[in-house]
């Protein structure tokens, strides 16, 4: 097992939207920039929606919004999850999720 002080952690969200108009998707998107990114230890950030034509059978299509984040170590995610920016998204926002999926797994 590799050292969690050293080794990065990708925090992957999938977003199901009860509203899922482009509109609401956009609306989602630009919370996560303006609440989630910048935060310190992150190594990279992105959020955006599902790729329509990328249906093959083993792809999972139940999301409307991907957001994804590398941090630097356990830590700064850690930090991230209890960072009152991250509270107030979640607050701003929960009230569209029909569900929400969380991955988070360590990465090299």
């Amino acid at each position: 097992m590799a050292d969690s002080a050293k080794t990065q952690l990708a925090h992957n969200v999938f977003f199901t939207l009860s509203d899922a108009s482009s509109a609401a998707q956009q609306k989602l998107i630009d919370a996560c920039h303006k609440y989630l990114k910048g935060h310190p230890g992150q190594v990279y950030f992105s959020a955006g929606t599902l790729v329509p034509d990328l249906a093959r059978l083993i792809n999972d299509r139940a999301f409307h919004v991907g957001l994804h984040i590398a941090f630097d170590s356990r830590n700064a995610h850690d930090d991230y999850q209890a960072h009152p920016r991250h509270a107030q998204f979640i607050e701003e926002n929960k009230s569209n999720w029909a569900s929400v999926r969380v991955f988070d797994s360590s990465v090299s």
